[in-house]
């Protein structure tokens, strides 16, 4: 298999590289994750007119039609650069649920808003206690007359607070855990009866508790088939999950390539530490981790296309799995190397360990995948 960019991929990320570095060093970066908004908006038009926000949004609605593997070269950049616009929430895991599940008017009215960078979305799912189930959904949506009533609490929704609108599952039949019985439905986030409490995430990120009370949403905020949204969601997250994966080998490479140049300018016994073979030789299995990560990376990629959702879920997760594991070791290895001041907020690499940190909690982490992984093997 030829897992070698094409000509117009490289030539995609070498300019997001370009723009990332001119724009987005470490003090700018940290200035925007402390600004009220939590994402520089003009960094988000910048990114719409590079064509990077409608890189997966098919061609009929503005966008590029790209596949995974065009996302994942992506996500690996903002990793390296520490990106914090919300691009996986919006781009990643809502476009994709309005491209994967939505009618013709609401691709239109929504897919090619996204693609502009004129519309930030969230998609409003877990709930306390689900432990990374996606069928664990108890908010309710009942019906009523020309439309329906959401009632329940989200947890942990990703740029909840940045979203002008939501999309969030609720059951419209079933008990809490049944497959069966989950709905989408379109949630403007200033509707009547909607709190959101936006907070900070230890990697400089922004999330929220979502809290529904009665919002009354018309018939036409349902989002595909009622009752039939899980397999939807779970294609949803697994896609999400790959590009998490890609971020992460993004924030790998920047580590290495610090902790590296760490390595070359402390003296200790008037000689670079980088000298002493037993750090080159942490600095090797470093690496070596990173290129395991890399590698799984690409296969979480390719195999998050297929129509078989067994095996795309079983793949995914055993990348899942790995990275996290890689993320760690590499995390661990790089704040020993950089002494006491690797986990100061005044040094890129405890803020690559904090992200790396965060991506292996996300969607579950590496742990739970590989109970996935094992509990896949048992059933074939």
């Amino acid at each position: 298999m030829d897992f070698s960019y094409t000509e117009e991929q490289q030539a995609l990320q070498d300019s997001l590289r370009r723009f990332l570095t001119k724009e987005y060093d470490f003090e700018k970066r940290r200035h925007i994750s402390r600004s009220a908004a939590g994402y520089s908006k003009e960094h988000w038009r910048t990114l719409a007119e590079m064509g990077v926000l409608g890189l997966g949004i098919p061609e009929a609605h503005g966008g590029m039609n790209g596949s995974p593997v065009d996302t994942m070269l992506i996500m690996e950049s903002f990793g390296r650069a520490l990106v914090v616009e919300p691009y996986l929430p919006t781009v990643v895991l809502c476009a994709g649920l309005v491209r994967d599940a939505g009618s013709e008017a609401q691709q239109a009215a929504l897919l090619p808003a996204i693609a502009m960078g004129e519309r930030v979305m969230a998609f409003a799912h877990y709930e306390q206690g689900s432990r990374y189930a996606l069928e664990h959904v108890a908010t309710t949506a009942k019906r009523v007359e020309g439309g329906y009533v959401l009632s329940g609490t989200k947890s942990l929704v990703l740029s909840g607070a940045q979203a002008g609108e939501l999309i969030v599952s609720a059951r419209t039949a079933g008990d809490a855990r049944d497959r069966a019985g989950l709905s989408l439905f379109l949630v403007p986030r200033e509707a009547p009866g909607v709190s959101v409490h936006g907070y900070v995430t230890q990697d400089g990120g922004r999330a929220a508790e979502v809290k529904l009370s009665d919002v009354h949403v018309g018939a036409d905020a349902l989002l595909g088939q009622e009752g039939g949204a899980l397999p939807v969601i779970e294609r949803a997250v697994d896609l999400a999950i790959a590009a998490l994966c890609a971020e992460a080998v993004g924030a790998m490479d920047a580590l290495v390539e610090t902790t590296r140049e760490y390595l070359k300018t402390r003296k200790q016994f008037g000689v670079p530490i980088g000298k002493f073979q037993v750090l080159q030789h942490r600095m090797a299995d470093m690496l070596i981790a990173t290129e395991q990560a890399r590698s799984m990376a690409i296969v979480a990629a390719v195999k998050v296309q297929s129509e078989d959702a067994a095996e795309r879920r079983r793949m995914v997760s055993a990348a899942k799995a790995l990275v996290g594991q890689s993320a760690r070791y590499v995390g661990q290895q790089a704040v020993q190397l950089h002494g006491g001041m690797g986990v100061t907020e005044e040094l890129c690499a405890a803020h690559l360990f904090k992200r790396l940190t965060v991506i292996n909690a996300t969607f579950g982490d590496a742990d739970h995948h590989l109970a996935q992984v094992s509990d896949g093997l048992l059933v074939a």
